[in-house]
């Protein structure tokens, strides 16, 4: 296996480099409002987190502390916590181009689909199921966040260039403002999750960190 990117020990200093990478950018003009906010944890799941996983997403382990400090945060300020899990069926029947292009498919019922125990959700929160990369995609997450009256969308979780980019882009197609801490979402490589923080930040996404973030939810 190789050495991961980024670490528990270098995700500050990383963070901060990005964050300097997109300086350049305008950012938008959005404040974030923890009373019209709900945060999405995307596909943290065992089939991405864990090391035996063929799948495993190296940056993973070390974002797992600011999400669950995220997901501690939302639930203290009374905020919504929605989560997703990337499932199949087991015959395949909702796989298809994902079948042959990854091979390998994450089987609803199985222990890999379960999202980590760190971050279980809790009785009444919502779990989406997924089975394309966007959240958004043929599931019922854009009706939930209507109902809940949500306007601003925190995006977390793997892999950056895949799930959450995609995502957060559907988010924004939505109307949604959203906020993309570079510190709470992770990859397989560095340039992988850098080229998806300078996608994001020059058109989609005010890419932030988490502690900015729980400033503002304290």
């Amino acid at each position: 296996m190789e050495d991961a990117y980024v670490t528990k020990d270098t995700l500050d200093r990383k963070t901060k480099e990005w964050l300097r990478k997109l300086a350049p950018f305008k950012q938008p003009r959005m404040r974030f409002a923890s009373k019209r906010a709900a945060l999405l944890v995307i596909d943290m799941q065992n089939f991405f987190l864990s090391p035996d996983s063929p799948t495993y997403t190296c940056g993973g382990a070390a974002v797992l502390p600011n999400v669950r400090k995220l997901v501690d945060a939302f639930r203290k300020a009374g905020r919504p916590v929605i989560f997703t899990r990337h499932v199949h069926h087991p015959g395949g029947l909702d796989a298809g181009i994902m079948e042959w292009w990854w091979g390998g498919m994450c089987l609803e019922g199985t222990p890999e689909s379960d999202i980590h125990p760190s971050l279980a959700p809790r009785r009444g929160e919502k779990v989406v199921l997924k089975h394309r990369y966007s959240a958004f995609y043929n599931t019922d997450l854009e009706t939930v966040l209507r109902c809940l009256e949500v306007r601003q969308l925190v995006v977390t979780g793997v892999m950056t260039n895949l799930c959450c980019e995609s995502t957060a882009r559907d988010a924004y197609f939505r109307d949604f403002e959203v906020f993309f801490p570079a510190d709470a979402t992770a990859t397989v490589s560095e340039e992988m999750h850098t080229a998806s923080l300078l996608n994001l930040a020059f058109g989609f996404a005010l890419v932030t960190s988490t502690g900015r973030l729980l400033a503002h939810l304290r």
